[in-house]
């Protein structure tokens, strides 16, 4: 029996065929097509009679199909011509090589057609209307009313969207139940779902509809601000974390951080105090630090790796890629290896453990670390670097190799605080806004077409006079590397090989092997290239000091906090460094965002300013517009985070008195971890 739980694929045989078509819409279930929110709606709603309709009009006529045919030009292109009357008057209808409208519209029946009367001729015309077939049982959906525009793929239209919709409200009716306390959508003054559900999708008044997308703009962030307090009290239910003594050890702390070749900031300061008050108590750290590329996150990581030592605990730090666990390897092992620590690495490629009881102190590494071969005595303290590329089983194994061990999640992903505190509203947050003083700015350009090839020339020259080395990339076709990412970027690695002649050109996607990519990583860091043409593959952490310069082809593509990533992978040693940006944009509103990055060089300014100009936006930068968590709400705006996060802190307690928010919110939950 369906359900609106059930898959579109169980809805029949032509659901299925439709299913891989809706899958690029995300719509999965039954349950999804009613959250398929309306991007706009075209006003039909005015009905005359055909006698009363103006030439140049928008209308709605209604009226009985006298005569309709398939005829054909003299060019042979097919035309269906129709005659409509009512008991005023006639009005005669075109459409273009649409011959199933003969079988659909038939006549004797009854239409309704939505469009425009033409100014010229008579008898009265319509070209191409919007049309629907009349029947007494079902109201109009199609024309004669507001009627909403979806998000569309190929093969799946809104008029095809709007019927299934439509269908699915109505046959399940009694499955779309409320969930909300009925007293918090009287003090909300906010409508019931079935109604807001409605009333998104057949809105008698645009008024009608924006009050429903704020219904369920409010429901989708106060699920994320619930699934938040699901997860803190979760964590916090845990004791029993090692408590690290930090009175004890202030003395070798001081030590250390005055040995360091450099000063830390006043913002490093800060954070190790607020991670020091944390791991000084027997509740477990849940910990994110948002750091901008070059801000110092790794050596506060070691900080606690030695107060953690000193309390004869083990640390782990986890990195997403080889090359990355390598870098915090070296820094790590600069600085504590000379104190006594036994500083470890292990990767894919990297055995570091020589047997299975050797215990370091601190063990790096990739997602080898989970292996069952590798275990820890007393691990207390975890850094996971760019938290957001591991899942929450991958995270969960390495936790659970310790104890309730206190976990330190990092990330230089500009994110807006607004996007952090929602999204990761478990975690305590911790932000370093500032950058060490020997630390370069990026002289930036947006570079116009007309200055493309003295650009090139220019990379030449950096290359054969100085030895620097050159990033160029090429975006995302589209929102996942796929072939045809692969063939611009490789036709673009082509090109330039025969513009760089003298130079040694690379090339990386991520449809290569894992291995092949690292390899190719160390090489460009071991100087075997001169210039890596690449997909932003590159945009996560790794280190090339040698490289000065990164170029971005089509930057328009991008946001502006995953350009500034991209260009965080120069400026890396103590030359000067450019970032150049290309595009192809007429736009002058994308031209000027652009230039945002000439002048401001703060992640954290750039994340909340793309937040402003184009909204939510992917937190992790693939998808440039849009976001898959939120359909309805924007992170941009602060009075609805601030309503849901009060309501959920009030309701989360209670919650088991509301159990059918309570299912609503491990459904949700449970989607987040499964997605799939």
């Amino acid at each position: 029996m369906l359900t609106l739980t059930s898959p579109v694929t169980d809805a029949g045989r032509s659901m299925k065929m439709y299913a891989s078509r809706l899958a690029n819409l995300n719509i999965a279930t039954l349950e999804d097509f009613l959250y398929h929110v309306p991007s706009r709606y075209e006003d039909h709603s005015q009905v005359v009679t055909i006698k009363d309709a103006k030439p140049g009009e928008d209308v709605t006529i209604q009226g009985m199909v006298k005569q309709i045919k398939n005829t054909f030009t003299r060019s042979r292109k097919q035309l269906q011509q129709a005659v409509i009357s009512d008991d005023t008057g006639e009005v005669h209808v075109m459409w273009f090589n649409q011959p199933f409208i003969t079988k659909t519209i038939i006549a004797g029946s009854q239409v309704a057609l939505s469009g425009r009367i033409e100014e010229i001729g008579f008898p009265r015309k319509m070209i191409s209307p919007d049309y629907e077939v009349i029947s007494p049982n079902t109201p109009l959906l199609h024309t004669g009313r507001l009627v909403p525009i979806y998000p569309e793929t190929k093969g799946v239209s809104s008029k095809w969207l709007r019927r299934q919709i439509y269908t699915t409200m109505t046959s399940y009716k009694s499955e779309i139940n409320e969930y909300l306390p009925s007293s918090l959508l009287t003090d909300l003054k906010m409508e019931d779902l079935p109604e807001a559900l409605n009333h998104l999708h057949f809105p008698t008044t645009l008024e009608e509809a924006q009050k429903a997308r704020d219904r369920l703009a409010f429901d989708e962030m106060l699920l994320l601000e619930m699934g938040a307090e699901k997860r803190k009290s979760e964590w916090k239910a845990q004791k029993q974390a090692p408590v690290m003594d930090v009175d004890m050890h202030q003395a070798k702390l001081e030590a250390l951080w005055n040995s360091l070749p450099f000063t830390l900031t006043n913002a490093q300061m800060r954070v190790i105090h607020e991670i020091l008050r944390d791991v000084h108590t027997n509740t477990p750290m849940n910990r994110l630090l948002l750091g901008d590329v070059g801000s110092g996150k790794t050596v506060v990581a070691a900080i606690i790796m030695y107060l953690a030592y000193l309390n004869g605990y083990q640390s782990a730090l986890m990195a997403p890629t080889e090359i990355l666990a390598q870098q915090h390897f070296e820094t790590i092992s600069r600085l504590l290896s000379p104190l006594g620590l036994h500083v470890v690495l292990q990767t894919g490629s990297v055995k570091g453990l020589k047997k299975t009881s050797e215990k370091p102190d601190i063990l790096i590494g990739t997602h080898a670390i989970l292996t069952d071969g590798v275990d820890f005595d007393r691990l207390g303290f975890i850094v996971i670097d760019e938290q957001q590329r591991f899942g929450v089983e991958q995270r969960g194994k390495l936790k659970s190799k310790g104890i309730n061990p206190h976990l330190l999640s990092m990330t230089a992903t500009p994110i807006p605080r607004t996007v952090a505190l929602t999204v990761y509203g478990d975690l305590d947050l911790s932000v370093i806004d500032e950058m060490p003083l020997n630390r370069q700015e990026i002289k930036t350009w947006l570079v116009p077409n007309s200055k493309r090839d003295s650009s090139y020339t220019w990379i030449q020259k950096q290359i054969q006079e100085s030895g620097d080395q050159a990033f160029v990339i090429c975006p995302f076709i589209e929102p996942s590397e796929s072939m045809t990412t692969v063939k611009a970027v490789t036709e673009e690695y082509e090109k330039l090989k025969k513009i760089f002649t003298s130079a040694r050109l690379g090339l990386l996607h991520g449809r290569m092997k894992s291995k092949e990519k690292e390899q190719i990583l160390l090489d460009f860091r071991a100087r075997k290239f001169d210039i890596l043409v690449a997909t932003p593959v590159v945009e996560v952490g790794i280190d090339i000091p040698n490289a000065t310069i990164m170029l971005v082809e089509a930057a328009d593509r991008f946001g502006l906090a995953q350009l500034h990533q991209l260009r965080g992978r120069v400026g890396r040693g103590e030359k000067k460094s450019y970032c150049l940006l290309f595009t192809e944009s007429d736009s002058q509103a994308t031209r000027e965002r652009l230039r945002a990055l000439e002048s401001i060089h703060s992640g954290p300014r750039l994340a909340e300013l793309d937040l402003e100009i184009r909204g939510g936006g992917d937190i992790y930068g693939t998808a440039q517009s849009g976001h898959n968590i939120l359909k309805v709400a924007s992170f941009s705006d602060i009075a609805l985070i601030e309503r849901a996060k009060t309501v959920a802190e009030k309701l989360y307690p209670d919650l088991e008195k509301y159990p059918e928010l309570k299912k609503k919110v491990e459904d949700s939950a449970s989607k987040a971890i499964n997605p799939d």
